[in-house]
Formats: C-alpha cells, sequence, structure tokens
C-alpha cells in the first residue's frame, strides 16, 4: 500500500497569526499528528507534508488540510480536485454582525469564503456551539460537521517552585492577589464589563495578551473600541495610584513558562466573554490550578463542565456578585481549583489529533 500523503497549509506559523490562537492551534496539531504517526504502526503509511504557500504549491496529496478560515479575507482558495478539509474555529463576526461591520469588501468577500467552503468535504469546529452556528449560517450538510476539542498550547500544570513564583511576582511587578485575565479585547470579550465589576468589588485585575498592550492600531475602528476604553482606563489607574484596591494591569505578551506561572499565581481566572468560538484560557487555567469564574454563553459551558463558577455576561450585577463570592471563599477556590485539574483532563493534544486523523480517514473512506 502507498503513502497517503496529507497536506496541512502552515502559513499561520509565518504571519501575525503565530501569536495568536489559530497560530498556536496549527503548531500543536502539526506536532501532534507528526508525533501520532510516528508512534503508532496503523499510521505508518501516513505523511504529513506541511506547505508554507498553498498558492504556490498545492502538490499531489491524497487530501488537503486548511487549520483556518478567515470570513471578511480570501484565505479559502477555489476547490482543488483533491478531498479538503477546513478548520474554521467560530462565526463570532457573524452571529453578531452589529458589533463587528464587515464593509462592502468584507461582504463580497464572505461570499467568495462561504462559496468555497461549502465545496469542502469537511469542516472542523472547536465546539458543538460552533457547529450549530456553521450548519445554520453557511448551510452547510451538518453530517460533515466535527467537533474536535483543543487543548492548552503548553502545560501550565500546577507549579511546586515557589521561588520561580517569586521570580515571576517581581518581574511583572503583581499584587498579592488578583483576578486574571488573559486574551484578546473584542467586543465578544466583554473586557470592560470584567473591568468594572473589578473596580466595584476592590479586586485588582492582570490581563495578559499581545492586543491589551498594542499601540499600532486603528483607534478610529468600531471594533477597536473596547481597546481604546482599556488603555484609557488603565492609565488613569496609574495616575490615580490605585494599586492596593483598583490596580489594572496591561501586561502584553508573555512567553509560555511566565504564563503558567501567573495562572498558578492568580487568585482566580475569569472568562467574562458574551461569546466564544472555544475559551482556550478557561483550560489552561483549569490545568494551572486556578479556580476559575466563567461566563455562561456560547460554548463556555461544554469546556467549563461543573468545574467553574458560572454567572450571565448580559443580567446586570451578575459577574461581580459570582466574583466576589469566589474571591471571599477559599474553601470555594480550593473546590472549584480540583475539579478543574480534572475538567481540564479531558482535554489534550494527543486526542485532538487522533479525532482530527479520524476525519481524514472518513473523507478518504468515502472519496
Amino acid at each position: 500500500m502507498g503513502k497517503i500523503k496529507v497536506g496541512i497549509d502552515i502559513s499561520p506559523l509565518k504571519n501575525a497569526n503565530r501569536f495568536r490562537g489559530v497560530g498556536f492551534y496549527t503548531k500543536n496539531l502539526v506536532e501532534s499528528l507528526q508525533s501520532l504517526i510516528k508512534e503508532d504502526k496503523k499510521y505508518s503509511n501516513w505523511q504529513i507534508n506541511l506547505i508554507e504557500n498553498w498558492k504556490l504549491e498545492i502538490g499531489n496529496f491524497d487530501l488537503f488540510h486548511y487549520p483556518y478560515f478567515d470570513i471578511f479575507f480570501s484565505t479559502l482558495p477555489k476547490k482543488k480536485n483533491i478531498p479538503t478539509v477546513v478548520t474554521v474555529h467560530d462565526l463570532t463576526p457573524l452571529v453578531f454582525p452589529e458589533h463587528y461591520p464587515a464593509g462592502v469588501r468584507g461582504k463580497i468577500n464572505w461570499l467568495r469564503q462561504k462559496r468555497n467552503l461549502k465545496k469542502t468535504e469537511a469542516i472542523i469546529t472547536d465546539s458543538q456551539k460552533s457547529k450549530q452556528d456553521i450548519v445554520k449560517i453557511v448551510g452547510y450538510p451538518e453530517n460533515r460537521v466535527h467537533v474536535v476539542y483543543l487543548a492548552p498550547s503548553f502545560n501550565p500544570k500546577k507549579f511546586k517552585i515557589e521561588n520561580l513564583k517569586l521570580k515571576i511576582k517581581q518581574k511583572y511587578h503583581l499584587p498579592d492577589n488578583f483576578v486574571l485575565y488573559v486574551g484578546d479585547v473584542n467586543w465578544n470579550k466583554n473586557v470592560p464589563g470584567l473591568v468594572k465589576a473589578c473596580w466595584k468589588t476592590g479586586i485588582p485585575l492582570v490581563i495578559v495578551g499581545k492586543q491589551a498592550a498594542s499601540k499600532d492600531y486603528d483607534q478610529s475602528h468600531p471594533e477597536n473600541q473596547d481597546l481604546v476604553w482599556l488603555q484609557r482606563e488603565a492609565e488613569k489607574s496609574k495616575l490615580l495610584k490605585r494599586y492596593q484596591s483598583k490596580s489594572l494591569l496591561l501586561l502584553g505578551f508573555v512567553p509560555e513558562e511566565d504564563l503558567a506561572a501567573l495562572y498558578n499565581l492568580a487568585t482566580l481566572y475569569c472568562q467574562p466573554s458574551f461569546y466564544e468560538g472555544f475559551g482556550m484560557p478557561v483550560v489552561e487555567a483549569m490545568a494551572g490550578g486556578c479556580p476559575v469564574v466563567c461566563s455562561n454563553q456560547g460554548p463556555l459551558v461544554e469546556v467549563g463542565g461543573e468545574a467553574v463558577a458560572y454567572f450571565d455576561p448580559y443580567k446586570k450585577g451578575n459577574l461581580e456578585k459570582v466574583l466576589k463570592k469566589v474571591w471571599e471563599d477559599k474553601n470555594l477556590r480550593k473546590e472549584l481549583a480540583q475539579k478543574g485539574l480534572a475538567q481540564a483532563k479531558k482535554f489534550s493534544w494527543p486526542k485532538c489529533a487522533q479525532e482530527t486523523l479520524n476525519v481524514y480517514q472518513k473523507i478518504l473512506d468515502n472519496s
């Protein structure tokens, strides 16, 4: 039997996406697929080929996988005569079009992207909620949308090394106790809601993510208004020396080993989102033994299971109520941390790679 050649587009590792979720996904998926094929004799005739630019080299493959999809930009080419899989992480801008204006060019690109997407053999997505969105908005056959859960891009295991934690605390000038948030500052993330809840309850907040500390962006763009507001409030926080009671620290991008320590140092992690495609930091926090307070919207309930304290971000005062309750109850935090460690074990890259290979096999069996 000849080699089964799978091509994977790794262009997200060569552009700005390498710092974002799609870059981490591509990197970890490729490494895990290669490990699985190497270690499991069942896949000894499989070959993973990494393609940096599909426009130049689509090659002679049995199957091709695009591990990313952009709604308003032409990232998906016209279908070649090769079975094709596309990973669509989520369709948030189409679920909330009033918060993500597409513009004329964006709308035209979406129609083109949608047309090309409908011609593919399968879609992989991150959650049951995203699957429902894809079936409804794209009009894609339900039986060809496969849910494959993601996993942390690093191992945020419970740190035992106290001197390392102290080093990280000093490096970032962290308060003794704080709430941690990791991620972007788009509308769906509801970061202003979290900042206001922390200020009302007098809880210090630490925000990690390249975007939060970015200066190079269009401040007049409607999608960037939450980021403009956040940076203005952070400056005010510095000027008013709110350090003990109303601290707001924007750390920007931090290396993975530092982030692992931050999950361990945080009193709790909060995911305040109105909507998510998955909610990776929730899994990372749980895996790091950090108690989680989390929105009950989108797939976050799928990810958190019964291991997190939920609130309704649309219900006035509900976030600060739940935040305050967990912040003040040490036993509750300990219970959530233990449940979180167990829940996090359901998400792993070997499992993600295996389920992705299962999708490939199913397509090849039917082609």
